[in-house]
């Protein structure tokens, strides 16, 4: 059976542009299948597929890398170890950036802190 282009967007949460994108750009691990008059079948593989990179991506994930990672996930069976040290070297990148963005929020919550004492005891002020 499969789902439509526009069901797999509602899915994936991406658009049908980018789902189109995806597939010229060869970031599909797979082919798409088609109905008898050409329409896109999208599988629950291929769902599952397009959410995993859209949340490498999301996390910054450098293209090179994810077009490494489809690869090797192509070639099948053998190169796990390669995929596993692809995805720990991305995964310590992320800590990195969630490091630097606990710090930024931490910054932000002292300013908010420094503005709600200073605005305690003005009249009228809803914070």
């Amino acid at each position: 059976m499969g789902f439509s282009i526009s069901r797999a967007a509602e899915l994936t949460g991406l658009t049908e542009h980018t789902l189109r994108y995806y597939e010229k750009d060869g970031l599909l691990v797979s082919a798409v299948q088609r109905d008898s008059v050409g329409r896109r079948k999208y599988s629950d593989h291929d769902i599952r597929w397009i959410r995993m990179l859209r949340r490498l991506r999301e996390t910054g994930m450098p293209i090179r890398d994810l077009r490494h990672y489809i690869v090797l996930v192509q070639a099948g069976d053998g190169n796990e170890r390669q995929r596993v040290e692809l995805l720990k070297a991305h995964r310590q990148r992320i800590e990195k950036q969630l490091e630097v963005i606990r710090q930024h929020l931490g910054a932000v919550d002292a300013k908010i802190s420094l503005y709600d004492e200073s605005t305690a005891a003005v009249p009228g002020y809803q914070g």
